[in-house]
């Protein structure tokens, strides 16, 4: 298996002169990500990623999870890296330092994030579980709930979860049974199961706290009767030690096609008297703090997708300059590695192509959640806020697709080797098949982008990223020898606005036929904003704010990566719009049965 090497070229790049670091570095709470420290923290998560946690990512494939005696053991490493991991203050890189994360900007902790996935996903989604937490906790809990927890969970001495489905509920929350019975003392009984629980038990952190969605005995049906409980493993006593064993416990390991070495657990709550919770926020609201937490996800999901997407990636092409087969197709001489073949070729720059695209539009996204979060401009910050919220499904939905495709590719590089779990290049697609579906599936996030983003609001910020995009296409056209790129993004935003213009027309009285068609639209969307991203990137490369910083012959690279974009990948988008005018009225017309 190859090594894992950190893209800091890629990620220095983008964040400096794509995605805005040095004006978010200058926000009122960002002025710590100075250009040195950022340096410093990308060096040493690259070394953490690569010498600590990717060579645990074979073993955790191979060793997987035990459930022994209703405890979870985990692979062989995992303890160990963990705690040098929460010892280093990664846990909370970008959380707040009023309870002890580092408080540095989203555009940073992103990209480092992305190493680690790279390097070992399984595990990185234990410590992901905590910042997502950490922000509903801070958000949404009261001043007792987090001077007790949030500390611990930041700085990642304690573990945390999220429990929201059950067997028969699967997405729909508005099917949860889960029971939360008040007490005199102002806590509440939780009783009931809930499935698919990263980490929902493990022996790595002391305490494990969890989010558990749940129903009052008066609640009203339905996702408005839905409240959020914090229940820990062990309750807390008022020195801070941990006291008693809570009543809950794991009845269940799932056998996973992949990310093995990441315990998924079914959790039984009030097997006997009831597992002590307590109540995060108002009642009957706990969906809408669940979100806080959901979107964090995923956002962080998409980011796994750029990261198993390069893993894959990279062992490709180291595969690609080692393995000698057949003969040179032009020259016709033997004896020459299969890089030289154009269709490894092909496959090894669309890769590249789409991860440079996925990093760019999950970097730019991070950037605007730290100016919705810091702009003293309040009309700044309220746009940063809606383009976060217009491609959230699409940094879930698309990145995770594309990363299936990325590993596929992969697979299809090595050849039969491919095949063969020895080269490990099978991990990755295997790892990489649940995050199309976790935190919501595709499906669910086109829907949501269909919804709840386009049609609620009638398409209006869509529009306002969309006129951005055509700024993007101007300044290419007036570039010489960028002239091609903006003539090619053009075409994709005028497939953009076809198929929106149909969406908005049609969207109210033939909501079937468009549903029909959302997955595709948010296909479109993601690869017109990967052809945005990627003429971004061909600007970016050929007036730099710093042109003594970059070797010019990885500028030149940047801009025929760009231009490999729009030709292969960009071209698609009118194909997608059609589809979506055409296919989505047609399936919607087929009988149950088929």
């Amino acid at each position: 298996m190859t090594d894992y090497n950190a893209p800091l070229t890629d990620i220095r790049f983008l964040l400096n002169e794509v995605a805005g670091l040095p004006e978010i570095a200058r926000l009122p709470g960002c002025e710590e990500a100075t250009p040195d420290l950022v340096d410093a923290v990308l060096e040493e998560a690259g070394k953490f990623a690569a010498g600590v946690l990717a060579p645990l990512n074979a073993v955790g494939d191979r060793e997987s999870c035990r459930l022994e005696d209703g405890k979870v053991v985990t692979p062989p490493g995992w303890t160990e890296a963990y705690k040098q991991f929460a010892e280093g203050g990664w846990v909370g890189l970008g959380l707040s330092p009023d309870y002890g994360g580092q408080g540095l900007p989203k555009c940073v902790a992103t990209p480092v994030w992305e190493m680690w996935f790279s390097a070992n996903t399984a595990f990185t989604m234990l410590p992901q579980l905590n910042t997502g937490e950490s922000e509903a906790i801070l958000l949404a809990a009261s001043d007792e709930l987090k001077a007790t927890y949030l500390e611990k969970l930041v700085t990642g001495e304690w573990g945390g979860t999220m429990n929201l489905t059950e067997p028969q509920a699967g997405s729909d929350l508005a099917a949860i049974r889960t029971r939360a019975e008040p007490q005199a003392d102002g806590s509440y009984r939780i009783s009931g199961q809930k499935i698919f629980i990263s980490y929902g038990e493990h022996e790595i952190t002391p305490n494990i706290r969890h989010l558990v969605l749940a129903r009052l005995p008066d609640a009203p049906p339905g996702v408005k009767g839905i409240s959020m409980f914090l229940v820990p493993k062990f309750l807390v006593n008022a020195d801070g030690s941990l006291g008693a064993k809570n009543d809950l416990r794991c009845v269940g390991l799932e056998h996973k096609l992949g990310i093995h070495g990441s315990p998924t657990c079914a959790m039984s709550f009030g097997d006997n008297d009831g597992a002590i919770g307590y109540l995060v926020g108002q009642a009957n609201r706990g969906l809408e703090y669940m979100f806080i937490m959901m979107n964090e996800a995923r956002f962080g999901v998409g980011v796994q997708g750029i990261g198993i997407g390069e893993r894959a990636y990279q062992q490709a092409l180291a595969f690609a300059k080692e393995r000698v087969q057949g003969r040179d197709a032009v020259s016709g001489a033997a004896g020459q590695p299969i890089i030289g073949h154009p269709d490894v070729k092909r496959m090894l720059l669309t890769m590249r192509a789409r991860i440079m695209a996925m990093r760019a539009l999950a970097l730019t996204a991070a950037g605007w959640f730290d100016l919705a979060r810091h702009a003293p401009d309040r009309a700044a910050a309220d746009k940063a806020r809606r383009y976060v919220d217009l491609l959230m499904p699409v940094v879930k939905g698309w990145c995770t697709e594309t990363c299936q495709q990325i590993c596929y590719d992969a697979i299809q590089v090595h050849g039969g080797m491919g095949f063969v779990e020895e080269t490990g290049i099978a991990q990755h697609y295997r790892d990489a098949r649940i995050i199309t579906i976790y935190e919501g599936t595709t499906g669910i996030q086109a829907n949501d982008l269909i919804g709840r983003k386009v049609l609620r609001e009638n398409g209006a910020t869509l529009r306002e990223l969309i006129t951005e995009m055509r700024g993007v296409a101007a300044e290419l056209s007036a570039t010489g020898n960028l002239r091609s790129l903006g003539q090619r993004l053009e075409e994709d935003i005028l497939a953009l606005e076809r198929a929106l213009d149909w969406i908005l027309a049609n969207g109210r009285e033939r909501l079937g036929a468009v549903l029909a068609g959302a997955v595709p639209f948010l296909h479109l969307l993601g690869t017109v904003c990967g052809s945005w991203q990627m003429g971004r990137v061909a600007l970016a490369a050929t007036r730099p704010a710093r042109a003594d910083a970059w070797d010019a012959g990885y500028l030149r690279d940047l801009v025929e990566l760009a231009r490999f974009h729009a030709h292969a990948l960009g071209v698609q988008a009118p194909a997608l719009a059609a589809a979506i005018v055409g296919a989505g009225e047609t399936a919607n017309a087929f009988a149950l049965e088929l």
